[in-house]
């Protein structure tokens, strides 16, 4: 079975700006693959490549086993796409507005009627009746966005940064839906800066960032790479900072402005029983003991440097 996209060494460029430097991204069918990067790495600009709105000028790029290029029709009769702004009519009920998605995707009207209905009930918005979309709730809207973009139940689907502006409520409500998704089998490439949001939803990330891969695997796997399990102590009194960092050993961190101090836990539980024990022994009275292991936000800002524009020297694919 073909993967579902393929991305081989693709180049788009805007004058002397390159937006995509050699692109590289494989998503397996039926998987949901999170694309990372901050704003102007080429997220939204290879979703326009993929999704046959814009043409790449160098490299390979296929979806659903067509050419983008020379087969952008085949391409757009198996793919739906969620851009970052809404797509509906706001001053039209939901049913229509799907309904009207159908007949421009010459389905008919009976077709489109009952695909509508099927979608309705689907994203839990058949109870909203003709109430027009613009009294719809962040999330209901979102919702519908993503169900007129599955109105021709397409084998591949597009997010682009989905749950912008939403709030917790509104966010939970797409994520719920996309996992629904994930679980009948279409494939989803999902681009986002949320890093939650990818932890929570992909099989696979990969980070991007000046057009070009930079480190790509599961969320564990990206975790890996900016180091292990710690152990975080908060200590109650600042002045026994010093001696409770010499009592956990090697490898410790020491953050003064929140009295904390940090250091390996390569076995969690033993590295927890054992820091608990060491700081009553010594009489060292702590706020907070707590084992964590590194976040997608620490990955994403040591492969992009923190913003500041300086790659960080993290910058390998990550072995699956």
């Amino acid at each position: 079975m073909s993967d579902a996209i393929v991305l081989e060494g693709v180049h788009k460029r805007y004058g002397e700006k390159r937006a995509l430097d050699g692109l590289g991204l494989t998503v397996r069918r039926g998987a949901v693959h999170g694309v990372l990067g901050p704003n102007g790495a080429g997220k939204t600009t290879a979703v326009r490549v993929l999704t046959t709105l814009l043409r790449h000028d160098e490299g390979r790029a296929e979806v659903a086993g067509f050419d983008v290029r020379s087969e952008a029709a085949e391409v757009r009769r198996r793919i739906g796409l969620l851009g970052q702004h809404a797509a509906v009519d706001e001053e039209l009920g939901g049913r229509q507005n799907l309904e009207m998605f159908g007949r421009l995707h010459h389905l008919g009207a009976r077709r489109a009627g009952l695909r509508a209905g099927e979608l309705l009930e689907r994203f839990g918005l058949a109870d909203t009746g003709r109430k027009a979309v613009k009294q719809y709730s962040g999330g209901m809207r979102r919702r519908l966005d993503l169900a007129a973009s599955l109105i021709t139940d397409p084998e591949v689907l597009f997010l682009d940064e989905p749950t912008t502006g939403l709030d917790p409520r509104g966010r939970t409500e797409v994520w719920n839906a996309v996992r629904s998704l994930a679980a009948g089998g279409t494939t989803v490439l999902l681009t986002t800066q949320y890093l939650e949001e990818a932890d929570q939803l992909a099989d696979r990330i990969s980070v991007i960032d000046d057009g070009r891969v930079i480190a790509e695997g599961t969320a564990d796997q990206l975790k890996a790479t900016v180091g292990g399990d710690r152990v975080d102590v908060v200590v109650r009194d600042p002045g026994r900072l010093g001696e409770a960092a010499a009592l956990l050993g090697e490898g410790v961190s020491v953050d003064t402005d929140r009295r904390l101090v940090g250091a390996p836990a390569p076995d969690r539980m033993r590295a927890l029983t054992r820091t608990v024990r060491l700081l009553e022994e010594a009489g060292i009275e702590a706020e907070d003991v707590a084992v964590r292991r590194p976040t997608l936000d620490e990955v994403f800002l040591a492969l992009t440097g923190g913003g500041s524009g300086a790659r960080a020297p993290l910058d390998a694919e990550v072995a699956a």
